[in-house]
């Protein structure tokens, strides 16, 4: 009798098995929480100052190398720990090179944070709120990668449901709810100004009420999500661009 076959991962099952990763090297990894941390500084730093929109690209590529640095390392150390039992010095060597590795990633983000931030900090007449006026996507784009990281960090650290499917607060209302306000923000007192932001929070509500419709979140985790992504979202701009 002829086994059966292995089915494949749906797209989605394959998105959530990658966000349980990130989530599990959040929970587990000391090192990992520290570089999430100094990366949400990094990015609240980035809004002070008025990066442009190439500082922004730079500062996103070091930090995703950072992250991805930390992640592979994890994994390696894992793979190690479950191939051997008992001290192998290539295996010690191998943990070296992947703890390196996250090293010089560390090294060059650092390098990359001073060149995008040292003459910015230096220089007292700089106009921060001016510039930030004349950079609404960067603004927008900052918020949205804030409330996705703290969706995550509030997974992690409530250890409920998988990524894409349950947990607190549901992703997807975070960032709908942080679209609406975001959007309703850069309008400011333009002529369709009511019907666009009308239109955007239906289709936020959309998105939230169909993650409970298919029993994904609860109306609670749903609520909460929304929250979050809205509060985010306001604040950033109120304080940054508004």
């Amino acid at each position: 009798m002829n086994s059966p076959r292995l089915r494949p991962p749906s797209l989605v099952e394959s998105f959530n098995y990658a966000f349980e990763g990130i989530i599990h090297v959040l929970r587990t990894q000391r090192n990992m929480r520290i570089h999430f941390l100094l990366a949400v500084v990094v990015l609240i730093a980035a809004l002070m100052t008025g990066v442009n929109k190439f500082e922004l690209i730079a500062l996103l590529i070091v930090i995703g190398f950072v992250l991805i640095a930390e992640m592979v390392n994890t994994a390696i150390e894992g793979a190690i720990d479950v191939a051997t039992t008992s001290f192998d010095p290539m295996a010690k060597l191998a943990k070296d090179i992947a703890a390196g590795a996250v090293l010089i990633a560390t090294v060059v983000a650092v390098a990359v944070g001073y060149l995008v931030f040292a003459d910015r900090l230096r220089d007292p007449s700089l106009r921060i709120l001016d510039d930030l006026r004349e950079a609404p996507f960067e603004v927008t784009l900052i918020a949205l990668v804030l409330t996705v990281m703290l969706v995550i960090a509030a997974k992690a650290y409530t250890g409920r449901g998988t990524p894409l499917r349950g947990g607190l607060p549901s992703g997807h209302a975070a960032v709908a709810f942080g679209g609406w306000v975001a959007v309703t923000t850069l309008l400011g007192d333009g002529r369709y100004w009511f019907l666009i932001s009308t239109v955007t929070f239906i289709m936020a509500l959309l998105v939230a009420q169909t993650r409970i419709e298919a029993g994904v979140h609860s109306l609670f985790e749903v609520f909460l999500g929304g929250l979050l992504g809205a509060l985010v979202t306001l604040v950033i701009f109120q304080v940054f661009w508004a």
